[in-house]
């Protein structure tokens, strides 16, 4: 089973990131100002995810669809991302970079998997 972690940076803004059952992170979302952002956040993954559809926009003429939808790009460095757009058209995270786009479409699907039965786990006390 999966866990949602947030944690707080440096900077004291926070973020959180989905791991799966192995503990690798599969989705890190942008910064929150506060904790609170980082729960909503959280909430969105896991109202949103397991029914998005997959847009690829590697292809030369991208099938779209509406939000919430996966979609999957290819970054400068070649390696293939996905990040998650919500309803109201923000991305709520992303991925790292997969060397390929099989292993790109096996992280979503363990987002799928594991986005409503992850256990949201409590960030650090602020120092």
């Amino acid at each position: 089973m999966g866990k949602y972690v947030i944690d707080v940076s440096k900077n004291g803004k926070f973020h959180f990131n989905l791991l799966a059952g192995n503990s690798e992170p599969i989705l890190t979302s942008q910064m929150y100002a506060a904790r609170k952002g980082a729960v909503k956040g959280i909430k969105s993954v896991i109202k949103n995810a397991p029914e998005a559809p997959v847009v690829d926009l590697t292809v030369e003429e991208p099938i779209h669809e509406r939000n919430p939808k996966f979609e999957i790009y290819q970054g400068k460095d070649e390696k293939y991302y996905f990040r998650l757009i919500a309803a109201n058209a923000k991305a709520i995270g992303r991925s790292e970079g997969y060397n390929s786009m099989t292993s790109c479409k096996n992280g979503i699907k363990s987002v799928k998997k594991n986005a409503e039965s992850a256990i949201e786990k409590k960030a650090p006390a602020k120092k």
